[in-house]
């Protein structure tokens, strides 16, 4: 299953990181990235923040993807970086100023993390040479400051294919939707196209389209709506607001799961095989158009099918079989693409 994270910067200061980190927790996160070379992080009695904020993250469960460089022991305090094993950092993220030995060293006591971006066939080489183990590495994408330099889905997704073969984890960035990192405060993703997208549709793209194994905010903080969606995502599934006929709302708030072998033409609900199995039978209603996001029961007319719940991907052509029960809203639509491969889902009444 893929895991998830937020980003962490000393500058945002400790009541602030520590109010984004229990939302996190809440929201079964795992993970959160922070930098410890920024030129712009300039705080008073550094070595003593950087503490706090790995107890704050260790308390919470936090794993942190510690950007580092070769000063970074030195600004802390510590003499080697295998002191730092008893916090809560649990993957170190190397850009520079590292022999491959010395990787090779770390990655027995960390997971180490390359730049997705930059990472060398040359590099890869010369660590295979050395017999490196490619499941203590994972890539990390950049996230992109600056408007209309973040890569494409395409790009991204080529990337981690071919880093993924190897047997490294991908990670990559999404930007916030409420509270945007300076100094440009314009979003903090990876991908351009998500610099100004929905929170939770920017996650599944990076899963679904870019083969992402671990999704991370950029940003400082995103709304309470996005917590809530990133939340459900982190065990699995998504919620889908819809109009629902009352005589239907059996099928709301609860989770249906998308069959592994999905198909191309709708979600099809494993759960409501039970509905069929316990021998009830939907009379058949008159036939309605069946459009995108349209939510359908099977009726009578399929026999021992007859209760299996599914949800058009697009327009399809009127079946006499199944009665149309309700409609996604259309801020829920989006979504429907990315709900395959057993992924769970769950319909709210509008």
């Amino acid at each position: 299953m893929n895991q998830f994270g937020i980003s962490l910067y000393l500058g945002t200061g400790y009541e602030k990181n520590k109010e984004i980190i229990e939302k996190a927790k809440r929201a079964n996160l795992s993970y959160a990235f922070t930098s410890l070379h920024i030129p712009e992080e300039s705080v008073e009695n550094y070595a003593e923040e950087v503490k706090r904020l790995l107890d704050l993250c260790k308390r919470c469960s936090i794993s942190l993807i510690v950007d580092i460089g070769p000063r970074t022991l030195q600004k802390l305090g510590y003499r080697r970086f295998e002191e730092l094993k008893q916090t809560s950092i649990s993957h170190l993220r190397v850009d520079y100023g590292f022999t491959y030995e010395q990787i090779i060293d770390l990655s027995k006591s960390f997971q180490i993390v390359f730049n997705a971006s930059t990472l060398l066939e040359k590099d890869i080489r010369e660590l295979q040479k050395r017999n490196a183990d490619f499941t203590r590495f994972s890539a990390c994408h950049n996230f992109y400051p600056k408007p209309l330099t973040g890569l494409s889905i395409a790009k991204t997704r080529s990337i981690n294919d071919n880093l993924r073969q190897l047997g490294m984890t991908t990670m990559a960035f999404v930007a916030g939707d409420k509270e945007l990192r300076g100094p440009l405060k314009m979003g903090l993703p990876t991908v351009e196209a998500h610099r100004r997208a929905d929170v939770l549709l920017s996650m599944l793209q990076l899963i679904k389209d870019c083969h992402t194994d671990i999704c991370m905010v950029g940003d400082i903080d995103i709304s309470d709506k996005a917590w809530e969606n990133v939340g459900k995502l982190s065990q699995g599934y998504v919620s889908l607001k819809a109009d629902i006929d009352p005589a239907y709302r059996f099928i709301t708030n609860r989770i249906h799961h998308d069959r592994p072998d999905s198909s191309e033409y709708v979600i099809r609900s494993q759960e409501s095989r039970a509905y069929a199995s316990q021998g009830r039978l939907f009379p058949a209603q008159a036939v309605k158009p069946r459009i995108r996001g349209s939510i359908s029961v099977s009726n009578e007319g399929y026999l021992r099918y007859s209760g299996e719940l599914e949800i058009a991907r697009r327009d399809l052509e009127p079946e006499p079989k199944v009665n149309i029960v309700g409609q996604i809203d259309e801020a829920s639509l989006p979504y429907l693409d990315y709900i395959t491969d057993g992924m769970g889902f769950e319909l709210i009444q509008s």
